[in-house]
């Protein structure tokens, strides 16, 4: 009997300096995964230059991690959203390593898949989105405004011509236009309660530093920025962009990450 070769998954994200969070999502995805596939860039999305941030830890298998540094600067002529593209394609350029049959998911660092859906994973569709329930400054202050957030994408690699396509273009909204409208990518596989999307679990200094290098240009002024506001957001349990979304606490029980609930010490001070 001839033996069926595994697809294997790569989980693939772009990276700026979260390093805290990068070391949450790899030891819930560790044993699920067969590379993780990080890309980060010298310059941030505006074009300044900013220094090399990922930290290899010794608990890091580093032979499934496959890192990839961006060192060229954006061209000059570009806007933020243009050079979050870029470098999303210099990301899959740095899939070649992958067979055709692969599994190529991408997520933002703070999107994480369940793992029990990485078992045996079949993409029965050309594209796939992980419906999210997403959190706010603390892995357990739900964030109903923004649940279920359509976070991590997934195509294998002889489909995938661009993660920024993928990201940008492949919704859960085409499926509602109707059967003519061919400018709507329609083969799509939605996974329902698919994961995580820990959203700001950092202090208000990094909150500030994201917003103000992120490619959302229109939050980068002092109104938004200012660590002292974001502190006085995150005690109030409110949006840091005045949309009027008050967060609410649940409880840490077992449909948070395993790893996370065995670890509720280590990370009390981002439990509330």
């Amino acid at each position: 009997m001839v033996e069926l070769k595994k697809n294997k998954l790569l989980d693939c994200v772009t990276f700026f300096d979260n390093n805290f969070m990068f070391q949450i999502r790899y030891n819930i995805l560790v044993k699920y995964v067969d590379y993780f596939v990080v890309c980060e860039s010298l310059f941030d999305h505006k074009g300044k230059e900013k220094k090399q941030n990922f930290v290899w830890r010794d608990e890091y298998n580093k032979e499934k991690i496959k890192y990839f540094l961006l060192e060229k600067p954006f061209p000059q002529n570009t806007n933020p959203w243009e050079n979050q593209a870029l470098q999303r394609e210099f990301l899959l350029d740095c899939t070649d390593f992958a067979d055709n049959e692969d599994y190529i998911f991408f997520s933002d660092p703070d999107e994480i898949v369940r793992p029990e859906l990485l078992k045996s994973f079949n993409l029965k569709k050309k594209y796939g989105i992980f419906m999210l329930d997403c959190f706010n400054y603390k892995f357990n202050l739900y964030n109903s405004y923004e649940s279920p957030w359509e976070g991590t994408r997934v195509a294998k690699k002889k489909d995938l011509k661009s993660i920024d396509f993928l990201r940008q273009k492949i919704k859960s909204k085409n499926l509602k236009y109707s059967f003519f409208r061919f400018d709507k990518e329609k083969n799509i596989e939605i996974f329902n309660k698919a994961g995580w999307h820990f959203n700001s679990i950092m202090s208000p200094k990094e909150i500030s530093i994201k917003l103000k290098t992120f490619a959302h240009s229109e939050f980068s002024g002092e109104k938004f920025t200012n660590e002292g506001v974001i502190n006085s957001k995150i005690k109030d349990k409110i949006d840091l962009f005045e949309r009027g979304h008050k967060y609410k606490r649940v409880e840490l029980d077992n449909s948070f990450p395993e790893y996370i609930i065995k670890n509720k010490a280590k990370y009390y001070n981002w439990i509330i």
